[in-house]
């Protein structure tokens, strides 16, 4: 192909139009069989000795002058100069021009690197320098195709921008949007951090199962699945609770799982079926122990991931480095409506409250089902700085102890930040008799149509008899905490591949 002609497909490529496609990938199917031809064929190179990265001899270009690197990535612009030419390599850690010449490589590789395309993944062994601009680069020796892309990449000037295709195809978002990959870097910080963090407190990280009989632990519905070897139906976890458990009546006092959960409810800017949950349980401490904790944790993370205690959300300041306001969920209904569900008596008065304020209810609904309709609808958004929302009701808290100064509420709580539920706490249940009762609570609301209500457990209660310490537990969902740290407007945007229809349906 003639360097005009050439030229002229490279400006295809940037420019990308959807009539131009097939053509431009006939080319590059073209290109990859004359090489082929000639013996070069770019797939059958197994390996590339990399030493370098970019950012690495960027950031240490005093080292790095004038000494021999191997550095490896993806071409990203070319610009040909007659007898010389600069290449834009990507790598994992970001970018690096390369200065190719004729002269330095050699005339045949230089004639078959002005027909590579951008998205190419190339190998340049060469010296550091610096430009006349003062640019730093890698002064090309030698040159290596070692894959040959088949799909032109997005436009360069306007990147990869439709959401869903971005999403569908993550691959090429984390090469055409440098900030999708810096999110993804940040949320694999996260984890680790919050691995040390708990590590530093003597918790153990444990792995339990996925494919369970009974989905308990959350209000929520469970996907089914069928076990082919035991013919029996089993269901994915909504919860990694009744398990961990199970370890601390084993005796292992502080453990903690970092895992997926599964539930069968719908998609939206902060939901997707399949999401990533952190449990931990710890022996001999309540839900104040684990307020004081998931304070810590925050505000640690914060730190260590975003430099600051004071991070900015779509640009609300969230000032992690005070204490943590702490009320409980009657009193922030009380501070936003009024009301004082502490002096309502029974369900029927609490119904005639709700019907006065247009709040919907189901019959079944009991006085504290009708006190967390009313946090949800006047309180959570509100809930903008961090705050713990303690002592719910017992009828929504199924596995949570009473606080022994009034057996209506129990001692959980949840923590919201810019009006999310960042996680959920609890003094753990560890009476078999009182759990025993409340599973027959749940069994009843699902016989009465209750999809997302829990059933009896039986091993847990067994596990409960063998007898439980006093324990705290929380629960933190995963993505919600990184779109927080990583300032990302959905969950979908801190999952790699997240839960989408299947295209032509």
């Amino acid at each position: 192909m003639g360097q005009n002609a050439n030229e002229q497909v490279q400006q295809n490529q940037q420019n990308n139009k959807p009539e131009d496609v097939n053509k431009l990938r006939q080319v590059r199917r073209d290109k990859l069989a004359e090489l082929q031809a000639a013996g070069k064929d770019p797939f059958q190179i197994t390996k590339f000795d990399q030493t370098a990265h970019s950012t690495e001899i960027k950031n240490d270009f005093e080292s790095f002058e004038d000494k021999e690197v191997s550095i490896a990535g993806r071409m990203m612009s070319k610009r040909v100069m007659g007898k010389a030419s600069f290449t834009n390599l990507q790598d994992k850690l970001g970018n690096i021009q390369c200065y190719v010449a004729r002269d330095s490589i050699g005339e045949e590789a230089y004639k078959d690197f002005k027909k590579y395309d951008m998205g190419d993944i190339i190998g340049v062994t060469g010296k550091v320098f610096k430009t006349k601009t003062g640019e730093i680069s890698v002064h090309a020796e030698s040159i290596t195709l070692l894959s040959k892309s088949l799909q032109p990449l997005p436009e360069k000037f306007h990147g990869l921008t439709n959401t869903d295709t971005r999403y569908r195809q993550r691959y090429v978002d984390l090469i055409m949007n440098a900030d999708v990959k810096e999110t993804f870097i940040k949320r694999s910080k996260i984890l680790r951090e919050i691995r040390n963090f708990l590590d530093a407190r003597d918790f153990m990280e444990v792995e339990t199962p996925m494919l369970v009989e009974n989905a308990g632990g959350a209000a929520a519905r469970p996907f089914i699945t069928h076990y082919n070897a035991l013919d029996e139906d089993r269901k994915m976890r909504i919860s990694l609770e009744l398990y961990l458990k199970r370890l601390i009546v084993g005796g292992l006092e502080r453990v903690f799982e970092i895992g997926r959960v599964f539930r069968n409810e719908g998609v939206d800017t902060k939901h997707n079926p399949e999401f990533t949950l952190m449990e931990l349980y710890q022996a001999y401490t309540d839900y104040n122990g684990m307020m004081d904790l998931t304070e810590d944790m925050f505000r640690y993370l914060a730190e260590k991931v975003c430099g600051s205690s004071v991070i900015s959300y779509k640009g609300v300041t969230i000032d992690l480095s005070k204490p943590f306001r702490r009320l409980t969920m009657n009193e922030a209904i009380k501070e936003q409506t009024g009301i004082d569900f502490d002096q309502v008596a029974t369900d029927e008065e609490a119904k005639k409250i709700a019907a006065e304020k247009g709040i919907e209810f189901e019959e079944r609904h009991k006085k504290g089902d009708i006190v967390n309709l009313f946090f949800d609808e006047f309180c959570e958004d509100k809930m903008i700085q961090p705050t713990f929302i303690m002592d719910h009701p017992i009828e929504i808290s199924p596995l949570t102890k009473k606080k022994p100064s009034d057996p209506s509420k129990v001692e959980r709580f949840e923590m919201y930040i810019n009006g999310w539920e960042m996680c959920n706490a609890y003094s753990e249940l560890n009476d078999p008799i009182d759990q025993r009762e409340r599973f027959a609570a749940q069994d009843a609301l699902s016989a009465a149509g209750d999809e997302e209500a829990q059933h009896t457990d039986e091993d847990f209660l067994n596990a409960l008899e063998v007898g439980m310490p006093p324990t705290g537990g929380i629960g933190y969902g995963i993505d919600r905490l990184c779109m927080l740290l990583t300032d990302s407007e959905a969950i979908r945007d801190v999952i790699l591949f997240p839960t989408l229809k299947s295209t032509g349906k």
